[in-house]
């Protein structure tokens, strides 16, 4: 290969991708957040989020959460500028937030600094993330988001390189012994989904058979709540056919309930591409092995009852 061969790339503003802040890069952001935190090494996902939190007079641009730690985030799609950094600080202080994550198209050196200094100063509990949003296109290609962390906690970097840029690595081994554990005491059958890829994330996907559908397994935080959940999954490609799948389930609402059992969730998810119908229940990864023991039983159990509830549906709805 010569240099010729090489393809060339050159970086889009971003607001020729995202127009407003507030109303097109928030949300899709709250929708990749998966994506986002593993850039920070930080498991976090579209459920943990909630956009334009109030506190106090102020408002946070996006809240997550990592495990069970508050995750502030703070957007600008421009250069940084002290405003941004006071609101960031103090809703961090308003929410107790342990990690704060500045998001600007550009970096100034003395607000990169800044951050620094935070975190020179401040204890283990407390993290500064500030991080370079740039849009790629290689030679004519589709625009492609970049993260760039320019400021990060002291030791970030090397616990970062040593755990693959993937997340906490004890955390990670955990989801991935909990979920081989979960597929190997399901065995095969034809009343058995067949699962993925085991990845170590707070999921564990397994196919229905259908491109854009798929059962799932998982762990996850809303407003500082733990539960586990087994969930039937639409996420094509495309958002509307995402919602006519889900709506055509809900019809059957009643009659899907009272077949399965349990804390039912539906979820449209009508800010999102994708949508949900689950079942919860409280539980942890950090729980005691008895606790996930007991987990895994259950999640089993509804797997195999989800596969015999909606297989037959499916068939019908995507032929």
């Amino acid at each position: 290969m010569t240099n010729q061969d090489l393809a060339a790339i050159s970086i889009i503003d971003s607001r020729n991708i995202w127009e407003d802040e507030v109303e097109n890069f928030t949300p899709w952001l709250a929708e990749n957040i998966s994506q986002f935190g593993e850039v920070l090494g930080l498991e976090l996902e579209p459920d943990s989020t909630s956009i334009g939190v109030p506190v106090g007079t102020h408002r946070l641009d996006l809240l997550a959460y990592d495990v069970d730690r508050q995750v502030a985030i703070e957007i600008q799609l421009g250069e940084t500028d002290a405003t941004h950094l006071g609101e960031l600080l103090t809703c961090m202080a308003g929410r107790g937030v342990g990690v704060a994550v500045w998001v600007a198209s550009k970096f100034n050196d003395e607000h990169k600094a800044a951050l620094d200094l935070l975190n020179q100063r401040t204890d283990e509990e407390t993290e500064f993330f500030g991080v370079v949003l740039e849009v790629w296109q290689i030679d004519g290609s589709r625009p492609a988001p970049h993260f760039k962390v320019v400021a990060a906690p002291n030791d970030w970097r090397r616990h970062a390189r040593a755990s693959g840029w993937t997340g906490n690595s004890e955390i990670i081994q955990r989801y991935r012994l909990y979920f081989q554990g979960l597929i190997y005491g399901m065995g095969e059958g034809p009343d058995v989904p067949r699962p993925r890829r085991v990845t170590g994330r707070r999921w564990q996907s397994f196919t229905s058979g259908y491109e854009g559908v798929e059962y799932r397994a998982s762990f996850a935080t809303r407003q500082g709540e733990r539960f586990a959940r087994v969930e039937l999954y639409f996420d094509s490609d495309y958002r509307e056919t995402n919602k006519d799948r889900y709506d055509q389930m809900e019809d059957n609402r009643e009659e899907i309930e009272a077949q399965i059992g349990g804390d039912f969730e539906w979820e449209r998810l009508d800010n999102r591409r994708a949508s949900r119908i689950s079942v919860v229940r409280p539980g942890s990864i950090r729980d005691n092995d008895g606790q996930l023991d007991q987990i895994r039983e259950w999640m089993s159990e509804k797997l195999v009852t989800f596969k015999r509830c909606f297989d037959p549906r499916l068939a019908d709805l995507l032929i």
